[in-house]
Parts: structure tokens; C-alpha cells; sequence
């Protein structure tokens, strides 16, 4: 083939010069295409190995299930399964102490006296139904949250109820000659311990979100006084007043506290000093 210079004039000495140029170029490639091709041929199989043992940990891992998929679903059906077998274990638990105090109350009435003792200290320790006056209180988180205060946020927790701060009222209300107490419809015994978990209360096994309602069974003004002269009280009224905490009292003029109807074991005891 030829090519034309200026003019139209063939110029087959310039022909020449560029098909020696386009064969330069082609045996300049080879010798690259070639090393690529034997890189490519020794790399495909690593990375078709290393595929392979990444897919087989990902499916030892996922033992038959997916891996991405949320786990929260399962969480809460173990949450829920709990709960169902903890009831049922409650139910099983009431019905065996029901036939105990009927055997109990069966034996008893071959001794009026003994029996009559018996429900006395039945009474204080909680193990029957009281009814009185008394008062309940309710302790509630803040609906606010830390930016609604602008630059003078204060930190999480100084706007949810605290474990201390259900302490405070519980050991106000005993100093106040309460007679029975319940923390959320729950009898509270010589036993029973307050704790919380996280903004959650937990009371004899069982988990309870806010308001926190603590009834106790008592003369309502030396109820009332006791709670003014807590200091932990004291201060979680302040906190209401600065952060928006829930805090009410209400007196009541007649109430009844159900039994407590839980589990009597005692793990541990101290004797008192």
C-alpha cells in the first residue's frame, strides 16, 4: 500500500519507513502481551483459591443460616421464650405453695393458738394481704432530652430514675412506719432487693420500665414528712425541677397490698451487729 506525500505525489520510501514503524511497535507488544498472559496465568488460580476457602469459612461459620441477617428478631423471640417459661414456672410455683397452706391450714386447726400466731407473723413478713391508708409515689424519666437545654445540656442520666433514687423513697417511706410496701404492684419483703439495669428496674426477677410506683401502707403524714426530710428524695425533687423529672405523691385512703407470693429461699444472711 502507498502513501501520498504533498501533492498526490506517491511516496513508497515513506510507505516503507511506516510499516517498519507498525512492526517495531507490534514486536515491542508481544513480548508484554505475553507477560501479561503468564502473570493472568498464575494469578487466576490463587484467586480462585483463595475464593474458595473464603467461601468455606463463610458457610462453616453460617452453620446453615444467613449471615447478614438481622439478629434482633431472633433476640426477641429468645426474650419472649423466656418470659413464657418464666411464667409458667411462676404458675407451677403458686399452685404448689396453694396446696402447702392448705395442708398447713389443715394440720393448724388441730391448734387455734399456733394458728393464730402463725398469721400474725404471716403479716409482718409479708405473706398476706394488708389494707389502709397509705400513700403512692411515682417516680418517671424526663421527656426531655439533652439538646432541648442548648449549650448547657446536662449528661443522660441526670435525666432517667436511678436506682437510688427508688431507694430513697422505698427507705423514706419504712423510716415513715409504713407497714407493707409494694414497688410496682410487687410486695416488697425483708428479702426484696432494688436494682436497675440500665434505665430498667429489676425486682425479684422480674424487669420493669418507668414510672416506678411505690405504694407503702402507713399514717399519710408521717409519710409525707418522712419524704421531705430524705435527702435523696430531696435531691430527686430538685432534679425534677431542673431536668424535668417525673415526681408524684398521692395519699391514699384506702388500699390494699396483695401478698407476696414468691420464692422464700435465702441465699445468704448476715447477723446483725
Amino acid at each position: 500500500m502507498a502513501f501520498r506525500g504533498v501533492g498526490g505525489v506517491q511516496n513508497d520510501a515513506g510507505g516503507a519507513s511506516w510499516r517498519l514503524v507498525l512492526r517495531r511497535v507490534a514486536r515491542g507488544l508481544r513480548p508484554r502481551r505475553d507477560r501479561r498472559r503468564s502473570i493472568w496465568s498464575a494469578g487466576v488460580p490463587l484467586i480462585a483459591l483463595a475464593a474458595g476457602l473464603l467461601f468455606t469459612t463463610s458457610a462453616t461459620t453460617a452453620d446453615g443460616t444467613a449471615l447478614r441477617d438481622d439478629r434482633r428478631p431472633r433476640l426477641t423471640q429468645l426474650i419472649a421464650e423466656k418470659r413464657d417459661r418464666l411464667a409458667t414456672n411462676e404458675k407451677k410455683a403458686a399452685d404448689l405453695r396453694a396446696q402447702v397452706d392448705q395442708q398447713t391450714s389443715r394440720l393448724a386447726a388441730l391448734d387455734p393458738p399456733a394458728q393464730d400466731q402463725a398469721n400474725v407473723l404471716r403479716q409482718s413478713a409479708g405473706f398476706s394481704d394488708l389494707q389502709g391508708p397509705g400513700m403512692t409515689v411515682t417516680l418517671n424519666d424526663s421527656p426531655r432530652r439533652g439538646s432541648d437545654f442548648g449549650d448547657n445540656a446536662p449528661d443522660n442520666d441526670d435525666l432517667v430514675v436511678h436506682q437510688g433514687d427508688v431507694q430513697a423513697v422505698v427507705n423514706a417511706l419504712w423510716a415513715g412506719g409504713a407497714e407493707a410496701m409494694t414497688i410496682m404492684d410487687i410486695r416488697v419483703i425483708s428479702t426484696s432487693a432494688v436494682r436497675c439495669v440500665g434505665n430498667t428496674l429489676l425486682l425479684h426477677g422480674q424487669f420493669f420500665s418507668p414510672p416506678f410506683k411505690i405504694t407503702a401502707i402507713g399514717e399519710p403524714t408521717a409519710l409525707d414528712r418522712a419524704l421531705d426530710s430524705s435527702e435523696g428524695v430531696r435531691q430527686f425533687r430538685e432534679a425534677v425541677t431542673d431536668f424535668g423529672l417525673g415526681y408524684t405523691e398521692k395519699v391514699e385512703k384506702n388500699v390494699t397490698v396483695q401478698a407476696y407470693d414468691g420464692s422464700t429461699d435465702l441465699r445468704s444472711a448476715q447477723a446483725a451487729r
